[in-house]
């Protein structure tokens, strides 16, 4: 008889952490609380550094997905769980050899942020609006007009501890200059500004990507924050922030505010913690057994991370730590 683990989450983590145990010989059940499979990437538009439509990521592990012996259950919502065991809202029990959870993160809500208005004025907007548009093929202003000066917010509700969240969210520095780009491709005319504390490009061809953006795309890049933004009487939006470069405060109307939101961690996670003994990381995020060696086991024996359930990362370092979480998972239930 097969062991079965049981990945929860079906996002990016969750599709290639079953995969990986399925090839490995386990019993796989993927758990998903949403009517299918996919998570945040089903919203994506293109990924950085390539420009790769997310389309083309999510078909082909959904494809691999449905070409595998693994069993998925949509709509079913974990509210507790042991290494031995997975409780659904609905009462079931489900058992099981050991548990991968990959459950992912929560978007930042911007309108938290009153001082940017987004949900007040018609033209702040966040980056996942903005990729909805990309996705749709409908780029503009509220009233359909097409934008002359586009300003993109970095750190919205990333390193701040106003709004309890003090960790770095890792991809919006990039996802900045990516939708700046895209931004820059449709409006060649406009002006685009990004606003930033610092620019933190860590990852493979993320620094040739924001030079490009500098430089061939003409790109202004401003090292400050956005203090406040407030309505125009033509429907602009205008923003005061400092330069802190060179110390001096700058004034600017704008037709678009695009606000980068950050990750924060799921508000379930605190139950699920409680409910298996499992640390949590100052953050919110799980906190591995180890950042070095154990960085997919969590403290308790056959419980396993993949994904952004334990910090901020790229689409790229997931699916790596999907295949990592899923091969420890297997060695523990004697594959």
């Amino acid at each position: 008889m097969k062991k079965r683990i049981i990945v929860i989450g079906g996002g990016v983590a969750g599709m290639q952490t079953a995969l990986r145990l399925a090839e490995q010989g386990a019993g796989v059940l993927l758990v998903e609380k949403e009517n299918e499979l996919g998570g945040k990437l089903r919203h994506w538009h293109v990924l950085f550094p390539s420009f790769t439509p997310a389309s083309e990521v999510l078909t082909e592990l959904r494809r691999r997905i449905n070409a595998s012996d693994i069993e998925v259950l949509t709509g079913a919502e974990v509210v507790s769980l042991t290494s031995k065991s997975v409780s659904l809202r609905d009462g079931r029990e489900l058992a099981c050899d050991s548990v991968v959870l990959c459950s992912g993160f929560t978007l930042f809500d911007a309108a938290i942020k009153e001082e940017y208005g987004y949900g007040i004025y018609d033209n702040v907007f966040t980056s996942v609006d903005l990729e909805r548009m990309f996705r749709e093929g409908r780029v503009a202003k509220a009233d359909g007009t097409r934008p002359r000066r586009i300003a993109f917010l970095h750190c919205v509700g990333s390193r701040d501890e106003k709004v309890c969240q003090q960790h770095c969210s890792k991809v919006c520095c990039i996802t900045g200059v990516k939708q700046a780009m895209e931004m820059k491709r449709l409006f060649p005319e406009a002006d685009v500004f990004n606003f930033y504390m610092d620019i933190r490009m860590f990852g493979p061809g993320y620094e040739e990507m924001y030079r490009e953006a500098q430089q061939r795309c003409n790109i202004h890049f401003v090292r400050g924050r956005i203090s406040e933004a407030s309505p125009t009487i033509d429907g602009r939006v205008q923003i005061k922030a400092e330069d802190t470069l060179t110390g001096r405060p700058l004034r600017m109307s704008v037709d678009m505010l695009i606000l980068l939101v950050g990750m924060r961690s799921n508000d379930d996670l605190a139950a699920l913690a409680a409910s298996a003994g499992l640390d949590r990381a100052p953050s919110g995020f799980m906190k591995p057994r180890d950042l070095f060696l154990d960085n997919v086991r969590s403290n308790v024996d056959g419980i396993f991370y993949a994904g952004t359930v334990s910090a901020p990362k790229s689409i790229g370092e997931t699916l790596n730590e999907g295949i990592a979480a899923a091969d420890a998972a297997a060695r523990y239930a004697g594959l």
